[in-house]
């Protein structure tokens, strides 16, 4: 594969991952997978979350996609662009990391955005927590946030209907 290749398909892997992270984080984590995901939504004491553990899903996918495409692995049966694949998960993991446990989340740095994308990021994280419970919110996604105010006013539109609960904070 031609090197201008890999880094197109590392690349659309890697934009693709943000959609996988919105279906998996509105119909898996706020789905059946709930178990693991609310004590990430819940105070708690401790460093490390059940939450965490989607971090392993995820390095599996990257992980098996690396094997798929390596020929020590699969000999002439390797999918070359496995391993593209697996870099672009790779790295969709690392920038999840960053911006939400580290800018959102606050575990690895400590920096407030007072304004730009970094703050859009932020607030609209801030209002996906604002539910009580895995029933309706907003901001299901990572790394690409709406305006805070939509979010916000769908919010308001879920409380009314009755299909969210939201904090007194909110």
């Amino acid at each position: 594969m031609s090197p201008p290749s890999a880094a197109a398909v590392t690349f659309a892997a890697l934009c693709a991952m943000e959609g996988v992270a919105w279906a998996s984080h509105k119909y898996v984590m706020h789905g059946f997978g709930w178990g693991w995901h609310r004590d990430h939504h819940e105070a708690h004491d401790g460093f490390v979350e059940k939450n965490d553990l989607y971090a392993l899903v995820g390095a599996a996918l990257s992980i098996g996609m690396f094997a798929l495409g390596s020929p020590l692995v699969m000999g002439r049966a390797a999918w070359q662009p496995g391993t593209w694949i697996g870099l672009g998960v790779l790295l969709y993991g690392v920038i999840y990391t960053l911006i939400h446990d580290g800018l959102v989340h606050q575990r690895w740095f400590r920096w407030v955005p007072r304004r730009g994308y970094a703050k859009r990021l932020v607030q609209a994280h801030k209002l996906h927590h604002a539910t009580i419970g895995k029933e309706g919110g907003v901001s299901f996604g990572f790394v690409i946030a709406r305006e805070p105010a939509r979010l916000a006013a769908e919010l308001a539109r879920q409380r009314q209907a009755g299909t969210a609960r939201l904090r007194d904070s909110a």
